[in-house]
């Protein structure tokens, strides 16, 4: 046996004894656990893998010639030999692949204990508290959690003020701007998934149009042009939704932010995600609450 792999006999043992020493010195029952044993072997594993694939290399280096036929490039004057790919790294690569597979779809132990699992549990168990200790808050108390939500979730991309970061997101002091209100018009909307379904594009055109997207856009002050006609068949006469089957155009009511934060929408900015596990139900109310103080 030569020198080099006694020292690597010596290497690898080091670093298995290293590793079993960290190990309890943490004060953990390695075969208590599965989760615990597969880290102790695949530890161990790699030290010797580690340790063997070393002497293999060193050897080489040390002893071997290289020799095969040199590829027609090189890069400044060094050259490489068109040599196949090293057995031990090919059977290396299979050999995690396979195992990854096995650990990935058999190997994994779900009933085990989960770091995740135990945050979400716990978020879940918060929230329940939440949304119990919350239930009647008065409208006050909701304004003011519904400001702390808009701040952390919404304000990074519609601005603290709420003015949509100079039209590059939602204006909800403005509500909807004229381009808005055209472009669903000409292109139709179904993203917020309401019970009436889609609102089929070209609704109106030309002059009608842009009455329309003016006189939403404006607030709906004043006298509907006579196109608008067609919007109150499933807005409703007063363009509050028809009692929650179509979106409200007068304001950002419950019913709308409930449907926005769980379905997502298609923004300047790009498309905005849904929340449906980041708000919950009293959280949503309470933004629509804030929300109708920018509007204010």
């Amino acid at each position: 046996m030569n020198g080099l792999m006694i020292k690597s006999l010596a290497f690898s043992a080091l670093l298995i004894i290293a590793t079993i020493a960290v190990v309890m010195s943490l004060d953990i029952d390695i075969f208590a656990d599965s989760v615990n044993a597969i880290t102790m072997a695949g530890a161990i594993a790699i030290a010797v893998l580690t340790s063997a694939i070393s002497v293999k290399y060193l050897n080489q280096m040390k002893n071997d010639t290289a020799t095969g036929e040199l590829v027609d490039d090189t890069w400044d004057g060094i050259g490489e030999y068109t040599n196949e790919l090293p057995s031990g790294w090919a059977y290396s690569f299979l050999g995690t692949f396979i195992w990854s597979m096995w650990y990935g779809f058999f190997g994994y132990p779900i009933n085990a204990f989960s770091q995740i699992g135990q945050y979400n549990e716990e978020v879940l168990a918060y929230n329940k508290k939440f949304e119990s200790q919350h239930q009647n808050a008065d409208h006050e108390t909701l304004k003011q959690m519904g400001k702390s939500i808009f701040f952390v979730q919404c304000a990074p991309c519609h601005g603290n003020e709420g003015d949509g970061l100079s039209g590059k997101a939602q204006d909800f002091a403005a509500r909807m701007s004229k381009e808005q209100v055209l472009d669903v018009i000409n292109n139709g909307s179904n993203k917020l998934g309401y019970p009436m379904g889609m609102m089929p594009p070209g609704m109106a055109s030309g002059a009608d149009a842009e009455a329309i997207a003016t006189y939403v856009a404006g607030g709906m002050k004043g006298e509907a042009p006579a196109a608008y006609a067609a919007c109150t068949s499933c807005h409703g006469a007063d363009s509050k939704g028809n009692g929650g089957m179509a979106p409200n155009l007068t304001a950002y009511d419950e019913t709308l932010m409930h449907h926005v934060l769980q379905n997502g929408k298609k923004g300047i900015l790009g498309t905005m995600p849904a929340f449906k596990s980041m708000i919950t139900p009293i959280q949503e109310k309470a933004l629509s609450a804030y929300l109708q103080t920018l509007k204010d």
